[in-house]
């Protein structure tokens, strides 16, 4: 068999197993393209042929229109930390929808959920309540402005923050760079404008972002970072490197940011008390919803002050016709409270297990590969060198999207649904069996695209 006809066997019988089981899913989507590009209204949920359309969710399970069934190890990005239609969760927001969802005035529930907030994050003396995530950043950015009367925040090359104009900057991160990396808008419709506003540094590079603050440092409002990078791969941050920006930012007079949108879950009070690390601010969204849209963002009182209107006459506006409604912030309340230190816990606990389970899948089939993260967020990176950096990250990707696609594919033909880049999330449902489960699906995609890996990526393979 010529080497051409060897990797379309391997495409064509995952492509054809999933279109035929899934033909339900190809009819919706057909007529979902009718009305909505490419069928979808959210870019990281759309994959080739087409998406799965899921109808049901129970605890770690999901059931799609042609009643297939998955373990959910993506739950909507990590956002479902006790899986889903929790019945607790359930049953408060359920008394709540009979009484109204939002009532335009100020609403008991969001103080409730602040206080808890405010008690577990070291950051947080007081917050507000957004819609999403990418509102939490934004406002938290613009606080930083308006605090220091300076227009520059300082992010991580490779960072995401959100669709924000100002945080679509170097969201890929630059490969080539040796040093300091050029800023650089992140797609179509962005204006270069925001490029005055926004500079990069490498992440888990405190020397380079040292180089910059003494450059820019009377212009910089802040510096914004992810303390694991999760859309940059899951890669921790190395040794003394976040109280390494606290020490930095102290230095040349700037605030510190963090975004925790996704490693709130990772301890009680998110990485940075994992780490010892305070910012000034924080962002946080996903777990704090339970499983509502919902966004965060608060920090220091001074800080904080600028949003009131009594204390700071020329206060900073912010407004969201469903900032902190009823619905979001009693299914929120509920939710955190479940998430105790032992439930937390119980899912690092599990999430090593399951990276410590797909590396030695890796080593005993012989594949240059890694998991890399924390706790209850794991993912895969396409190397066996060390992964620092973002673009280490980048990099490991590069040359093998096809055979990404065909795992995440192989994956959901063998039921278990995660995110197309190779990264899992553990949810309080969730048991040692299913991470059996979910390693041995990963086992037998892994030997099934040997074949496709011997030619098309010969890299990976220490054969």
């Amino acid at each position: 068999m010529a080497i051409g006809e060897s990797l379309l066997t391997v495409e064509d019988d995952i492509m054809t197993r999933y279109r035929g089981r899934t033909r339900g899913s190809r009819e919706r989507h057909d007529e979902a393209r009718k009305y909505l590009p490419a069928g979808e209204t959210r870019s990281a949920t759309w994959y080739t042929p087409y998406p799965t359309y899921m109808v049901a969710g129970e605890g770690a399970w999901l059931r799609d229109c042609d009643g297939n069934r998955y373990l959910d190890m993506l739950n909507n990005f990590t956002s479902l930390v006790h899986g889903h239609a929790q019945p607790d969760i359930v049953e408060f927001a359920a008394d709540q929808l009979t009484r109204g969802t939002v009532f335009g005035t100020a609403a008991e529930p969001q103080v409730a959920l602040a206080k808890l907030l405010i008690r577990r994050v070291p950051s947080f003396e007081k917050l507000r309540f957004t819609n999403s995530g990418t509102e939490a950043t934004m406002m938290m950015m613009r606080a930083a402005r308006a605090y220091t009367g300076r227009d520059i925040i300082v992010k991580m090359d490779g960072g995401y923050h959100g669709s924000h104009d100002f945080v679509e900057v170097s969201v890929s991160a630059d490969m080539d760079a040796f040093d300091l990396p050029a800023a650089k808008v992140e797609g179509r419709g962005v204006p270069d404008a925001v490029l005055n506003a926004v500079l990069v540094a490498p992440f888990n590079d405190l020397q380079a972002l040292e180089a910059l603050l003494g450059q820019h440092h009377e212009r910089v409002a802040g510096i914004i970072v992810e303390p694991m990078p999760n859309a940059g791969g899951m890669v921790p941050p190395a040794p003394g490197y976040l109280r390494g920006l606290r020490a930095l930012a102290d230095a040349y007079g700037v605030l510190l940011l963090f975004d925790e949108i996704v490693t709130l879950r990772l301890s009680s009070g998110g990485y940075q008390a994992i780490e010892g690390a305070t910012p000034d601010m924080t962002a946080v969204a996903k777990i704090i919803g339970g499983g509502f849209p919902v966004g965060a963002f608060g920090g220091r009182q001074d800080i904080m002050e600028l949003f009131d209107p009594v204390a700071s006459p020329d206060f900073v506006f912010h407004s969201g016709t469903f900032n902190g409604n009823n619905m979001t912030m009693t299914a929120g309340l509920e939710a955190m409270q479940r998430l105790d230190e032992a439930a937390i816990a119980r899912i690092n606990g599990l999430g090593e297990s399951l990276g410590a389970g797909v590396n030695r899948i890796l080593r005993s089939l012989g594949i240059r590969a890694q998991c890399l993260g924390y706790g209850s967020l794991q993912q895969i990176h396409w190397t066996d060198r060390p992964v620092v950096s973002l673009a280490d990250a980048r990099r490991a990707g590069e040359g093998i999207g096809v055979l990404r696609q065909l795992l995440h594919l192989e994956l959901l033909n063998r039921g278990v649904y995660t995110s197309n880049r190779g990264m899992f999330s553990i949810t309080t449902p969730m048991t040692a069996n299913d991470i059996a489960l979910a390693l041995a699906a990963l086992e037998g995609a892994l030997r099934s695209l040997m074949p496709y890996m011997r030619v098309a990526a010969p890299r990976l393979l220490r054969e």
